[in-house]
């Protein structure tokens, strides 16, 4: 019976190493680089930078009421 390889475990990225491969590709202004130096492939970069650009109650598919929408709106102004 021949060996036959092993799929690849999938790695798992925790909140801590993905915001620093953010901050990374964010002050190098290349996500390129960041993901050299990270040892990852930069479309997963590119992936986490459009989730943190997408509202959560949008990628759920939920309705903010008015008042968490208002401050939702205030602290994004903030940042």
């Amino acid at each position: 019976m021949k060996d036959t390889p092993q799929p690849a475990k999938r790695r798992r990225y925790d909140a801590a190493f993905r915001a620093e491969a953010l901050r990374l590709a964010s002050e190098s202004r290349s996500t390129q680089a960041a993901a050299r130096a990270l040892n990852i492939d930069p479309k997963r970069i590119y992936k986490w930078q459009k989730e943190a650009l997408t509202p959560v109650a949008a990628v759920r598919g939920a309705e903010l009421d008015p008042a968490t929408a208002a401050e939702l709106r205030q602290l994004r102004a903030l940042a």
